[in-house]
């Protein structure tokens, strides 16, 4: 037991006061240093490294697109131009090309561009592809000190399931958003803004797409594009799709040098859907041949009248390279990724009779020309 006029009794508190003090401060150190040191790049985890090193290299690449049209009163009949709605894109070369999706400028008066730097540049559409949802803009760029896409393209038909994948667009407005996921899922077929026709080989991801990620990149870990942002599920959580950078690889380069999609074929028409559907065939029936094209020089035929005017019809088809035929949707993705030079063997049916033919595909002229 301590006497009370010791001077020990002074002196134990002091004692624990300074170990106190001396303890705290150095955890609190410890606790600072951390805290102060999380912001450099050297305590942060490698995913995270190459998911800043993909944003900060890409972002500058990506734009506002708005859609402009032109609004008449209905009492005083004046225009007014409004804001019909935003999307995003991103530049494809230093020419000032740049993509996004078709229904981003569908219907727009005017549209304008908006760059990482706030400078907006009005845009000239080049170029559509409604049935791959795909636009082509084009903007006087000041500057060729920017980031583009063209030579930065990944082969859309080597991706993975469960690679990673980080999307950038200007959700809500929102701009140079970046959201991170996985490829979810390859070949997705999507209804795309024409109807009766799908976007094949879609990139499904769990990177958060929302309205105005439109038209922006789906990158790769090395920040290389795999596809083009451009649904949603409706009434889903985490489901959005893309479409494949082999897609708008090709497209874009077709619209770039002529203008406007090309589409390879045979050279004939075929009847609508309704219509074929409407004489119970399996198939699409050709409505006409081109003279002298490819299908013209095999002997197939379309369809014609008889004597007394009766309809005899042209030869149904049923496969192309042993792909069954059923609509116009399968006929159009059946020649979509061929070019002139190639071949496909086909399949049609003539007066019952199954009849197979081998027939080198050519440049029918724009996508739509129906092969």
């Amino acid at each position: 037991m301590f006497d009370s006029s010791s001077p020990s009794r002074f002196v134990f508190p002091v004692i624990v006061a300074v170990l106190v003090f001396f303890g705290v401060s150095y955890v609190a150190d410890d606790v600072f240093d951390y805290w102060g040191e999380s912001s450099d790049s050297s305590v942060l985890l490698e995913y995270e490294r190459n998911t800043i090193s993909v944003f900060d290299e890409a972002a500058p690449a990506v734009v506002f697109v708005h859609n402009l049209q032109n609004y008449r009163s209905y009492y005083s009949f004046d225009v007014t131009e409004v804001q019909s709605g935003t999307g995003s894109g991103f530049l494809w070369d230093d020419r000032g090309h740049i993509v996004t999706n078709f229904h981003v400028v569908q219907g727009a008066d005017r549209v304008a561009v908006t760059l990482i730097d706030g400078n907006s540049y009005e845009a000239r559409v080049v170029g559509v592809e409604p049935r791959k949802d795909l636009a082509v803009l084009k903007i006087d760029l000041q500057s060729t000190n920017v980031p583009t896409f063209s030579k930065k393209v990944a082969d859309s038909s080597r991706l993975r399931v469960g690679q990673k994948a980080l999307a950038i667009g200007n959700p809500y407005g929102l701009d140079h958003t970046l959201t991170v996921g996985n490829v979810s899922a390859l070949e997705r077929s999507m209804s795309s803004v024409v109807e009766g026709v799908t976007i094949r080989d879609m990139v499904q991801t769990d990177a958060a797409i929302n309205p105005g990620n439109s038209g922006g990149p789906l990158l790769d870990s090395q920040g290389r594009l795999i596809g083009m942002n451009t649904l949603i599920l409706k009434n889903s959580t985490g489901i959005g799709f893309a479409v494949p950078s082999n897609t708008i690889k090709r497209v874009v380069k077709q619209i770039i040098q002529y203008g406007k999609p090309i589409q390879a074929g045979i050279g004939m028409m075929i009847f609508e859907d309704r219509i074929s559907r409407s004489f119970r065939v399996e198939g699409v029936i050709i409505r006409s041949i081109t003279a002298g094209s490819p299908a013209d020089l095999a002997g197939m035929r379309g369809t014609s009248r008889d004597n007394r005017g009766r309809l005899v019809l042209g030869d149904v088809i049923r496969t192309i390279d042993g792909e069954d035929i059923r609509n116009y949707d399968d006929m159009y993705n059946a020649f979509d990724s061929k070019k002139s030079g190639d071949t496909v063997d086909i399949t049609y049916i003539r007066e019952g009779k199954e009849i197979s033919i081998r027939v080198e595909v050519v440049i029918v002229g724009q996508s739509g020309d129906m092969s």
